[in-house]
């Protein structure tokens, strides 16, 4: 599909805004799941594994789904994308209210509003990137402020909508809010070439594609005409086998006489086989043609080091990145911190902080002189040792002073779309962005269970984040370790002035 050059502006800022609200609409919930996590415990009365598996499934099932996600925005549009996704949202969130026990709960608020963000996410990123080129740390830091800011708002307004209205009427009100991403959809105006209503090809695939129709087409025709002639042609071997003496006369009478039914009947018959067997031949060529170039693309990225070693580091990162904001809550009970001294929700400092993280990381990331994968690498590192310090927090202050550490390190997620297009580039953001969030959402589905099957064997967190802070160190360092120039790298720049010097000194002795 051809695109106009990014305008970095115009409508691009209503795709700001509405990618923005859709991201705040739809991860509002999921994101400050650990107010309802509280909620599922006393409720269904689970193990803690068990039940954080709800919450890390709304977010990781999208992630897991990347792929066939970005296959689907690829294939049917951002706006057809965020309306279908929009309805996902709301009836899963409102199917919830309904749930009898936890594993109704896996199915209505896992799958399906997971499956219904990650479609949404992929769609608000997919759409901000056309729309900006220069712009675009700053554009993506700011839509994807709006998942923090629902983190900070819903976490706030859930809890007052359990003590109005209960666990039911809260989950009903939430998905009715998450109607309005349907608003958001319509608006999202595809980015395409203003001459071509039309989705076409460069005109050097054009002249290929129509020089290998046409050869194509003038073989199939022959070769499916003579199938059909041969049927025709044995009927009339057989009555001329028949046929004798003084009857060949009248045989040719015959075929004489029948010459006009069989030039007009079976001719016609025979143009319209022929044509619709070349078109169902054309079109598998073309779907599987397609596939067979996903495929490839797909697997030439792991060809590149850093691309190899970023899949792991964000697969790390989620495994232990994502639990505090589904446990910081359970965390702050378990260490006996009562709600009178909150100033705050951990849950929404953590949200709010994120959202500074984002749009300050953002605007870094716009920045020339700074690399934008060693911002990441800094994030990973630092957030690592902060997870290793919350179990040394006895106090509301010091474990609010760490989430707020937290959620500032987890807006790293608006650079992470920056950092993805500059290692493989915007022509393949879309099958490596699935990729790399097909292994954040395994991360963000196995961590947080995880981590409350450590406290239902030890009854304590200490040995679950040192194990989360340990994943998070590690995925750092080996996207460190690939980012660092390496000596071949350096041994094959240096050789290059030397040919030129040698020619200049060959033609300046001539």
């Amino acid at each position: 599909m051809e695109f106009k050059k990014s305008p970095d502006g115009g409508w691009g800022w209503v795709i700001v805004l509405v990618s923005f609200f859709t991201q705040f609409l739809c991860y509002g919930s999921p994101l400050s799941v650990g107010v309802l996590y509280i909620e599922w415990l006393d409720v269904f009365g689970e193990g803690k594994g068990k039940t954080a598996w709800v919450g890390s499934l709304a977010s990781g099932v999208g992630l897991l789904a990347s792929p066939v996600c970005s296959l689907c925005v690829s294939s049917f549009g951002a706006r057809s994308v965020t309306i279908f996704s929009g309805f996902m949202v709301a009836g899963g969130l409102m199917l919830s209210s309904f749930a009898p026990n936890i594993y109704f709960l896996l199915f209505s608020y896992g799958i399906v509003v997971g499956l219904g963000c990650g479609l949404l996410y992929t769609a608000t990123v997919t759409i901000t990137c056309q729309y900006f080129d220069s712009r675009r740390g700053l554009a993506l830091g700011l839509i994807s402020t709006g998942s923090s800011v629902g983190l900070f708002i819903y976490a706030a307004l859930q809890r007052m909508l359990i003590e109005f209205y209960g666990l039911d009427g809260c989950l009903l009100i939430v998905g009715a809010l998450a109607l309005n991403i349907l608003a958001c959809g319509s608006l999202m105006r595809p980015l395409q070439a203003s001459d071509c209503p039309l989705p076409e090809k460069t005109a050097l695939e054009n002249v290929a594609e129509t020089y290998s129709i046409y050869s194509e087409k003038e073989k199939n025709l022959e070769e499916n005409i003579p199938i059909l002639e041969k049927s025709y042609s044995s009927e009339e071997e057989c009555k001329d086998t028949l046929a004798n003496g003084d009857w060949k006369q009248d045989s040719l009478l015959h075929k004489n006489s029948t010459s006009i039914t069989h030039t007009k009947e079976p001719e016609t018959y025979k143009k319209k086989v022929a044509e619709q067997t070349y078109f169902c031949k054309q079109l598998a060529k073309r779907k599987w043609q397609l596939y067979k170039n996903y495929c490839g693309e797909t697997v030439s990225l792991f060809k590149n080091k850093v691309f190899s070693a970023l899949f792991i580091a964000i697969f790390l990162f989620d495994i232990g990145g994502f639990p505090p904001s589904l446990l910081m809550e359970d965390v702050a009970r378990s260490l006996n911190v009562k709600e009178e001294e909150f100033f705050m929700s951990l849950i929404s400092i953590i949200g709010i902080m994120m959202a500074v993280g984002k749009l300050l990381l953002g605007i870094l990331a716009d920045f020339k002189w700074i690399n934008t994968l060693y911002l990441y690498v800094a994030t990973l590192i630092i957030m690592g040792l902060a997870l290793c310090a919350i179990p040394f927090a006895k106090s509301y202050v010091t474990l609010a002073l760490l989430s707020a550490i937290l959620g500032f390190l987890t807006g790293n997620w608006s650079i992470f779309p920056y950092v993805t297009t500059n290692t493989v580039g915007i022509e393949k953001l879309a099958n490596a962005y699935g990729i790399l969030m097909f292994f954040a959402g395994l991360g963000n589905s196995l961590g947080p269970p995880i981590v409350g099957w450590f406290y239902d064997w030890t009854q304590t967190y200490d040995i679950a984040f040192y194990f989360s802070g340990f994943c998070v160190l590690l995925g750092g360092f080996i996207l460190l370790l690939a980012a660092l120039p390496s000596s071949d790298t350096c041994n094959n720049k240096l050789p290059k002035p030397t040919p030129t010097t040698f020619l200049y000194k060959v033609a300046s002795n001539v």
